[in-house]
């Protein structure tokens, strides 16, 4: 993992450890993953300024509240929502597209780099139009985790760089990087938190 960060120019640390192994994760269920990937969709559809009565219609059609967190219960809620909110909550897109991937609706053998914002039109439309989205399972625990452990690389050397007043490494983008990493600390039970519990520690 340390070398093909290096080789595409991310700043390595050589003295991190070792993320959990297969034998000791259990990775949440298709369900938990599928229900979980609906909430962020919601979320972000409204951070992004869906009208709160479009918002209220697609969450009651699609069962969405007992889905979601604590925050994001409150964030539904706010009518209007500060802008601040708004733009926090636009960001779950990427936390959202993690688990997009996770249950298989995005083919791609492994996330790449979190250089880009995803492909938030088709990530929504899938969503909108797949009455079940835990159809296709979970990809294994073993592709799951060289995820986590490469996302848990990157978001050190971003944090890093935030320390040292660069511009991150190998183009990294750090919204990204960080909605990413704390999907996939909520998808392997990382301390086993809640999603609003769930920590990114590096």
């Amino acid at each position: 993992m340390e070398a093909l960060l290096s080789n595409e120019g991310v700043r390595v640390n050589p003295h991190l450890p070792a993320i959990e192994s297969e034998a000791e994760v259990t990775l949440r269920t298709p369900e938990e993953v599928a229900g979980r990937l609906l909430a962020l969709a919601i979320v972000a559809v409204k951070g992004e300024g869906l009208d709160q009565e479009t918002v209220d219609a697609i969450a009651e059609e699609r069962g969405v509240l007992p889905l979601l967190s604590p925050k994001e219960h409150a964030f539904i809620a706010e009518n209007p929502p500060s802008e601040h909110d708004r733009l926090q909550f636009s960001w779950r897109y990427e936390a959202a597209w993690v688990l997009f991937w996770a249950l298989g609706w995005d083919e791609s053998p492994v996330l790449g780099l979190p250089r880009a914002i995803c492909d938030v039109p088709r990530l929504a439309g899938t969503v909108r139009d797949t009455p079940d989205l835990a159809a296709r399972g979970l990809r294994s625990a073993n592709d799951i985790l060289n995820e986590a452990d490469l996302i848990y690389r990157c978001h050190w050397a971003v944090r890093q760089a935030s320390i040292d007043g660069e511009v991150p490494s190998g183009g990294l983008e750090p919204g990204v990087t960080m909605e990413r990493h704390h999907a996939l600390n909520w998808l392997i039970r990382y301390n086993d938190a809640e999603w609003d519990e769930v920590s990114t520690d590096t």
